[in-house]
């Protein structure tokens, strides 16, 4: 993808929370039927990753994240207060930790993350401040500015995005194509028109929200398996078959 791309507002990445990053690859191999590639570490937040690459024509750039807390964390050098996504609650931890992996939240990429942050913040949805951010990798620091809350909380149970605005280079340039690939993203919500509002004033698509009695977060990709739907509802973070949209 051109980097031309890179600064168009549009879904950067999903995130799928694991109990360790080794639980975290092996559901993805088990569930997708591809390996995890690479990730790193983030020193300030306390945690690290796995990535694949999850790219496709209607969501250039895309990837999905592994992310769990780091067991070798230096406090000394993390930022003060609880991670980011809601990583510390003790109820997420606990569904992972014996139901396995979950789609938890999504990351959405804008060309100014402050000002899309600022018109949030005016319609009441607190989004956090932007902090730069950066973590190594083999070709040099990867570099981006990201919304975090003080209390590291998700807003509308998930389905509002974290808000990122990348330096430079994307990190899906230096991924291999993985095999699987994002066919659709659908948001549910009882406040569907808040969140639908929110996601406009961002320029990112509102038709992806439907109102719902419950949150949920349901990606569809196309893998090696077949179709399979990761759903922030289901035991597991996987639909059944039969569950369909």
């Amino acid at each position: 993808m051109s980097e031309e791309a890179a600064v168009h507002a549009g879904l950067d990445h999903l995130v799928v929370l694991a109990d360790t990053l080794e639980q975290g690859a092996a559901w993805c191999e088990r569930v997708l039927g591809v390996p995890a590639g690479p990730g790193g570490r983030h020193a300030q937040f306390g945690t690290h990753n796995r990535l694949l690459a999850i790219g496709s024509t209607a969501f250039p750039l895309a990837y999905l994240e592994i992310i769990a807390i780091d067991p070798q964390t230096d406090r000394a050098v993390m930022r003060p207060g609880p991670r980011w996504f809601d990583m510390d609650d003790a109820h997420l931890q606990e569904r992972v930790r014996t139901q396995g992996p979950s789609l938890i939240h999504w990351v959405a990429r804008v060309p100014d993350a402050a000002a899309v942050a600022a018109a949030w913040a005016d319609r009441g949805l607190e989004r956090g401040p932007v902090l730069d951010a950066s973590r190594m990798t083999p070709a040099g620091a990867l570099r981006w500015r990201i919304t975090v809350r003080p209390d590291g909380q998700r807003l509308l149970d998930g389905c509002l995005p974290t808000l990122i605005q990348w330096g430079g280079v994307h990190p899906s340039h230096d991924m291999s194509a993985s095999g699987v690939t994002l066919a659709a993203l659908r948001l549910q919500h009882p406040d569907a028109d808040v969140l639908q509002q929110a996601l406009a004033l961002a320029g990112l698509d509102p038709g992806q929200v439907e109102v719902a009695a419950q949150s949920r977060l349901r990606a569809e990709l196309m893998t090696p398996r077949g179709r399979v739907v990761l759903d922030s509802l289901q035991p597991g973070g996987v639909a059944d078959e039969g569950d369909r949209p």
